[in-house]
């Protein structure tokens, strides 16, 4: 039984390899740095405004007066991404689907591809003016704004995110586990849908939290859409309020209780996006170990 000795490692690749890790090192602490002030200037101005109040209150829209809280904010957020993702995570997924399983590499194929890579570099508030064009100014649906309307500007803006992302998971996953199946006779559906997608599912998760983020965070297609308003409602036909909006609407006042409200409102869409990260995150991390 013959041994593989390695040869000893040369002192000019011990060095490279400090010099690689230090450089990565510090191009991490350079990343970290802005995000950790952002996040401590956030919570600075922004924890001042928590309050009871503050949650279960509606914004009362007065400029010398009780400014009122954001619960029509945090609701009319909440219920337009829900929306959102509902239409844009399954259409996303059965793109990517189609592409990594059935259309690979063929001109449709690659004609979808061009346009989804088209879609994520438009800017957002593109969508926003398509949907006013089509659907408010068009008058499909009424010729109001309405919440339901900011959901399809949220949707297609999070659509190219989706589909790109689980494309690249699926790709992702092993042909050995295709052949396999395939080997047991198991037609291509069922290994789709008991093969690959359970494989690719944690990393699909977090390109769908991804777009969840870029959609909860974004105010130009909601203005166009939703617009703003201050009471709360679960009617999606109606005109809806939103976090965004919201700041984009105080921050800006020239008072100081409403730039706290927009301070406050906006580390609110920072711990929304956090508990949803940290609870997919755990749901993902049982998935694994069932």
């Amino acid at each position: 039984m013959s041994s593989l000795v390695l040869p000893p490692v040369s002192g000019r690749r011990r060095r490279a390899d400090k010099a690689a890790r230090v450089l990565v090192g510090a191009g991490t602490v350079a990343a970290l740095v802005p995000l950790v002030l952002i996040l401590y200037y956030l919570i600075k101005e922004g924890l001042g405004a928590w309050s009871w109040d503050f949650f279960t209150t509606d914004p009362t829209g007065s400029f010398l007066g009780d400014p009122g809280g954001i619960k029509s904010a945090i609701i009319g957020t909440v219920l337009m991404v829900a929306l959102a993702a509902a239409v844009a995570v399954p259409i996303g997924v059965g793109v990517a689907v189609w592409l990594v399983e059935f259309g690979r590499e063929s001109k449709l194929a690659l004609a979808v591809r061009y346009f989804i890579d088209v879609m994520t570099g438009v800017p957002s508030v593109v969508f926003g003016l398509f949907v006013y064009i089509t659907l408010v100014v068009g008058g499909f649906g009424g010729t109001s704004f309405a919440g339901w309307k900011g959901s399809i500007a949220l949707a297609l803006l999070m659509l190219p995110v989706v589909t790109r992302s689980a494309e690249v998971v699926l790709m992702l996953v092993p042909n050995t586990l295709r052949e396999a199946a395939y080997a047991l006779g198991a037609p291509r559906w069922k290994v789709v849908f008991r093969i690959v997608l359970p494989t690719a599912l944690p990393g699909m998760v977090t390109g769908v939290l991804l777009a969840v983020a870029r959609a909860a965070g974004e105010t130009a297609p909601l203005l166009f859409t939703a617009t703003i308003v201050n009471a709360t409602t679960f009617n999606m036909n109606d005109r809806m309020n939103s976090l965004p909006a919201l700041i984009f609407q105080d921050v800006g006042q020239a008072q100081d209780r409403l730039v706290e409200i927009a301070w406050g409102a906006a580390l609110t869409l920072v711990a929304m996006v956090l508990i949803l990260t940290v609870i997919a995150r755990l749901v993902q991390r049982r998935s694994r170990l069932s």
